[in-house]
């Protein structure tokens, strides 16, 4: 392809908040074809959630996959399935299992999941959001802060959503499955996330068969909300860069 103009729809699937892409997120994709989802609450599996993004594509028979953390991994088991349209998928700050190696965190992430109340707004948000932050989430075109993660949650997540998604991730592992991935791949990674950390990106490299990794200087794990300007034009870049003229077929 030659022109942007000829880009698929790009369907965005959210990060763990749930939260749909905002119309400042999407403004600088400016004309191109798109459409965001919220994801559903209360889905403790990543399969369901697939299913639910599998569903919300059914219409479109030429699109790109645009997961952004949760969502990314959402993305990739999606796209192990090779489904009938997809022309590429873009995976950012994602993974293909379960980032946290260490016990302690993973213990203490199930607590998390379980808080409820003020509990769960005091406390596990306030966690949550340290873990996201990064020290570039000031200089983005949108400058972001640990309260304003927090806000994102507090506005678009429940406790049991939290909890269901925490479990979500505990149990996903799309490792030895990376290779059914069939399409041109972006990897977007910010050059500084304590959540996921680097060996995630480097799992999916390696797995991936037609798999490239564009690392965003000073940016970290929220990039989508502090500088999605710049991840946008990570994005276009990749498309603009050329894909398969013919959609991928179903079980190819």
């Amino acid at each position: 392809m030659s022109t942007i103009e000829k880009v698929p729809t790009l369907v965005f699937i959210p990060c763990f908040s749930g939260a749909p892409w905002s119309a400042e997120q999407l403004a600088p994709y400016g004309e191109l074809p798109r459409r965001t989802l919220r994801l559903p609450e209360g889905v403790n599996d990543i399969e369901r959630y697939a299913d639910f993004v599998e569903n919300a594509v059914a219409d479109l028979d030429d699109y790109v996959l645009v997961g952004d953390s949760f969502g990314a991994n959402i993305a990739l088991a999606l796209a192990t399935r090779r489904p009938q349209g997809l022309r590429a998928l873009v995976v950012s700050g994602g993974f293909a299992a379960n980032p946290v190696d260490s016990k302690p965190w993973k213990a203490l992430a199930q607590v998390m999941g379980k808080a409820r109340g003020p509990f769960y707004r005091q406390l596990t948000l306030r966690a949550h959001a340290h873990r996201l932050a990064s020290p570039f989430d000031g200089e983005g075109q949108v400058p972001w802060s640990e309260a304003r993660s927090r806000e994102v949650f507090l506005a678009n997540t429940p406790a049991a959503s939290f909890g269901a998604r925490v479990q979500a991730v505990l149990t996903a592992d799309y490792v030895e499955v990376l290779g059914q991935v069939q399409v041109p791949t972006l990897i977007l990674t910010p050059s500084h996330d304590v959540l996921i950390g680097e060996n995630a990106s480097k799992i999916m490299l390696a797995g991936i068969p037609d798999a490239r990794e564009v690392v965003l200087p000073r940016t970290g794990h929220m990039f989508r909300f502090s500088h999605p300007a710049t991840y946008a034009t990570a994005v276009k870049d990749f498309l603009t860069a050329g894909l398969p003229t013919t959609r991928q077929a179903a079980g190819a």
